[in-house]
């Protein structure tokens, strides 16, 4: 099933963190990831719950920054395609 095919528990479409844009500001539902980099990711803060906003991107695209938890981490688009959100409604 393709995330954007699934909903969250509150009724918003769930997406990838790869996908969302600048500005937007969303909420973790889930890590894809396994092993070391799904460690790594909730050492970063990538945890459900967790609320994030895409702040800009680098010249040629890879890596975003992205402010979580109220620091800002910039992170590859490869592993961002692993964190699932809900984006906030406005």
């Amino acid at each position: 099933m393709e995330p954007s095919d699934r909903t969250a528990p509150r009724g918003g479409a769930v997406t990838t963190l790869d996908r969302i844009d600048l500005g937007c500001r969303c909420r973790v539902v889930g890590i894809r990831a396994s092993g070391a980099l799904r460690k790594r990711l909730f050492a970063m803060g990538m945890v459900p719950g967790a609320d994030v906003e895409a702040i800009r991107v680098a010249p040629l695209g890879d890596p975003v920054e992205y402010r979580v938890k109220g620091y800002a981490l910039s992170m590859r688009r490869a592993e961002a395609g692993n964190i699932e959100v809900v984006p906030e409604e406005e």
